[in-house]
């Protein structure tokens, strides 16, 4: 194995090779190629199998001597690391790309219920305290807070503002692409979105409907119940004061020392598309920046016209590839500054 953070065994024609560590083991053969590849890991922190997507700049085997900032990269419920293809994450050959799974509905965090049939679910300590460090020790990275980044869609975009916030020491930049950034009562419709897929709506509308699918499917299943993550979700007599606690748009003061971006569409005006309830949540965010004099970067694109191909302002891939396009020369820039 190589010596901490440095993969020097690699010749580039194969994925570097990553040794165990910080709780982490290696339970299949890599995937991929010399410089995108998954590996899958097991972890006492989180109960099953999990995949970390990495993507290494093309010049990354050039120079021995070389280090690189990392963006970790954080996707949306329910999907994996393995299907984020978004061609805008390769284009950079200035920094690590990292996508470590958040689960179908990991919630980027350490969960109250850790007795629930789905076991542990310590999302953030598998995050902050063993991926960053098994990949500072594995690759040749910039291991500082300058030269990180945490983003992240939808779910995901929840949680690179919540890690930000709880751990402003690791990240220099932050960002939010259609994210779910407000807990509180203001926003209950985001707060019982996160119910919804706690609790497998998905799967009771379907096994109550008359309809042809399949309530197995249910990416959710098998459901918890709705205070497993965050507590009760209720806002009487403050027994949701852990939803207020983690809801990013009431800590805004929080990101002071971190480049904040934000991205949002309006949903095309429809209240049926999870966007047009996502800008309400954008804007909130925005307010309490505003409020607190902070510097930021902010972009609501509406239905998406002029915003890349095929964005038409909804929760899609389309509009976060877009996203992607403009945020990525923006972080090496501020890596390189």
């Amino acid at each position: 194995m190589p010596a901490a953070g440095t993969a020097e065994a690699a010749d580039g024609t194969a994925p570097p090779p990553m040794a165990n560590g910080f709780g982490l083991t290696q339970v299949e053969a890599v995937h991929g190629d010399a410089t995108e590849f998954y590996l899958t890991v097991t972890t006492p922190e989180v109960t099953g199998r999990h995949h970390i997507k990495i993507i290494l700049p093309r010049s990354y085997y050039d120079d021995p001597n070389r280090r690189y900032p990392v963006l970790y990269f954080l996707h949306g419920s329910p999907d994996d690391p393995i299907v984020q293809n978004y061609p805008a994450l390769r284009t950079s050959d200035s920094m690590i790309t990292v996508i470590p799974d958040g689960g179908a509905r990991g919630w980027y965090a350490n969960w109250l219920n850790q007795r629930t049939v789905l076991g542990a679910q310590n999302w953030e300590n598998f995050h902050l305290k063993q991926v960053i460090p098994f990949i500072d020790a594995n690759l040749r990275t910039v291991a500082t807070k300058k030269g990180r980044a945490v983003a992240g869609v939808s779910m995901g975009g929840f949680g690179a503002l919540h890690y930000a916030q709880v751990r402003p020491d690791l990240f220099s930049q932050t960002a939010s692409l259609s994210g779910d950034i407000d807990l509180s009562a203001k926003s209950m419709d985001l707060r019982f979105a996160v119910v919804a897929s706690l609790i497998d709506a998905t799967g009771a509308i379907c096994a109550s409907s008359s309809g042809s699918c399949d309530p197995n499917d249910s990416p959710y299943k098998p459901g918890v119940d709705s205070d497993a993550a965050f507590g009760s979700p209720y806002p009487v007599f403050n027994a949701d004061w852990r939803w207020n606690e983690v809801d990013p748009a009431a800590h805004m003061d929080r990101l002071r020392s971190v480049g904040v971006s934000i991205y949002v569409g309006n949903g095309g005006g429809s209240p049926t598309e999870p966007e047009f309830w996502l800008e309400g949540a954008a804007k909130h965010a925005k307010a309490a920046m505003d409020a607190l004099g902070m510097s930021y970067s902010y972009v609501n694109y509406g239905d998406g016209s002029g915003w890349g191909t095929n964005c038409n302002g909804g929760h899609n891939a389309w509009c976060w590839e877009a996203d992607l396009r403009d945020l990525i020369p923006r972080l090496e820039r501020s890596f390189a500054s």
